[in-house]
């Protein structure tokens, strides 16, 4: 395996939202920009944050804080990817959050019964509420600043994407097109045609829930950690990973012995916060553990004390519930849907899915925990 990065890979990063008059830079989560928002809850229903398994598995973005302009390669278990960046440096994974939410919209297209264009229509305002960003002019510089890298930045690899492998070279995004401005300069509406291959990975649905918090986290270097945890962690009661491998996974090329004060840095801050989204992390002897902090897996089958005839609910889908109902039981808020939906006479449902999530939405609206 090989992989070139730039230095002091693991700071805060060169594309985040600055975090200077956000309070307490003591605290590893940034603060809810948009407190009053519900975040990925747009114009459509369910639009639940949801990111490919693909840039998941594989350190695609540059966790740099300075311009990464180094092309990097990696190998593992079969697939090659090489990430050459443009002019402006290599996509960061705060870039990442336009993919992000581009991703959730076509979702909840498909989950609505829709077939998505590769092309996504969406007002700037929006994109930036729904990723916790400023809405300030720099808010929407840093945005037109990420197109550019996610639009430069080429990638060359043989992964597969919808069960079709081939080698393919392509941009991150083919195209960006600010469609309205303000009379100041701001973009207003804008269209963004994705990749083939972020497009065939959406169609396919190898796609993942993230938790809201992800774009709270202040370190490029732990929303790296998350990515993995939930692409291989899930909904599993823990999944346990070691330092070389998830150096590697990360795209360090720090030594190892300063990668693993970072990873220790990370697991003191979650054991005095809590702050890692869905998991708890800690370290013993170079191998990372990532426990689940709801216990999905722990929980007794929601469907187990419903009936036979109840519903059906996914563990992905009860996932997204959590997003949509933050702080609540969501196995309680399943038997009482399922409970509602006897008291209604079992009406046939056309998407079980989205009638739980639309009622754990409402819950939320009416009474929110958080």
């Amino acid at each position: 395996m090989t992989i070139d990065s730039a230095p002091s890979l693991f700071d805060a990063p060169i594309a985040a939202p600055s975090t200077a008059v956000d309070g307490d830079d003591r605290t590893p989560l940034l603060p809810v920009r948009h407190p009053n928002q519900d975040l990925f809850i747009c114009d459509v229903l369910d639009a639940i944050p949801k990111d490919d398994m693909a840039s998941m598995e594989h350190p695609v973005f540059s966790l740099s804080t300075k311009p990464d302009n180094r092309m990097r390669r990696y190998e593992h278990n079969g697939n090659v990817i090489e990430i050459i960046p443009s002019g402006k440096g290599l996509a960061t994974i705060h870039d990442k959050d336009i993919l992000i939410y581009c991703i959730s919209q076509l979702v909840a297209k498909m989950n609505q019964g829709q077939q998505p264009s590769r092309t996504v229509r969406l007002q700037a305002y929006d994109m930036l509420v729904a990723t916790n960003r400023q809405t300030s002019g720099e808010g929407y510089r840093l945005m037109a600043d990420a197109l550019t890298r996610l639009r430069g930045t080429t990638v060359r690899t043989n992964i597969q994407t919808g069960g079709v492998e081939e080698t393919r070279i392509f941009g991150l995004i083919e195209e960006a097109r600010i469609t309205r401005k303000t009379f100041d300069g701001r973009m207003l509406d804008l269209e963004i045609t994705l990749s083939d291959w972020v497009y065939r990975s959406v169609i396919s649905k190898n796609v993942l829930t993230l938790h809201r918090d992800y774009f709270r986290l202040r370190k490029p270097f732990e929303r790296r950690m998350y990515e993995l945890a939930r692409k291989h962690c899930g909904v599993k009661d823990e999944w346990k990973i070691g330092l070389e491998l998830l150096q590697k996974k990360c795209g360090s090329n720090s030594p190892l012995r300063v990668f693993r004060a970072l990873v220790k840095k990370v697991c003191e801050h979650d054991a005095d916060h809590g702050h890692f989204p869905d998991y708890a992390v800690t370290m013993d002897d170079d191998v990372i553990l990532f426990r689940n902090r709801s216990g999905l897996k722990s929980k007794p089958d929601p469907l187990a004390n419903a009936g036979d005839d109840a519903p059906y609910i996914d563990p992905e889908t009860m996932h997204d519930a959590k997003t949509a109902a933050p702080g609540y039981d969501v196995y309680a808020l399943y038997d009482e849907w399922v409970s509602w939906w006897h008291d209604m006479g079992k009406p046939e449902l056309k998407s079980p899915r989205a009638a739980f999530l639309g009622f754990c939405k409402k819950r939320h609206e009416r009474k929110p925990l958080r």
